[in-house]
């Protein structure tokens, strides 16, 4: 996951906040990264990064729907990642194919950053 993410950090940037998908995206707004991988309704694992090192950065998802927002994880601790000049933290969970409803915006959220993209799950 950590290479996957690497190589999403240099590859990928988007202008919009948020990226269709079907439960498998990479999007990037500001300093964050998501990276969603599953099928259709069903999340199997979800990670993120973030541009920085720095002690206690910490990172958690929250699904919104309708208008309602829901945790989905609690706050877990990111690692310190460095790839040649670049230096970003990173974190991943394991969902095991959570399904989530069809519309439903899966975020990230680093306690030092402001930026939090989200990937829209649907069929």
């Amino acid at each position: 996951m950590k290479k996957m993410i690497c190589a999403a950090a240099t590859l990928f940037s988007l202008a919009s906040p948020a990226f269709p998908a079907h439960a498998d995206a990479t999007v990037k707004r500001g300093n964050v990264g998501l990276s969603v991988e599953g099928k259709k309704l069903s999340v199997d694992k979800a990670g993120g990064w973030m541009e920085s090192h720095s002690a206690g950065i910490k990172a958690r998802l929250y699904a919104v729907n309708k208008g309602s927002r829901a945790e989905v994880t609690r706050w877990k601790g990111a690692t310190p990642v460095s790839a040649g000049r670049k230096k970003f933290s990173s974190v991943d969970w394991n969902l095991k194919g959570q399904k989530f409803s069809n519309g439903t915006w899966l975020c990230i959220e680093f306690n030092k950053s402001d930026s939090r993209p989200c990937a829209k799950i649907h069929r």
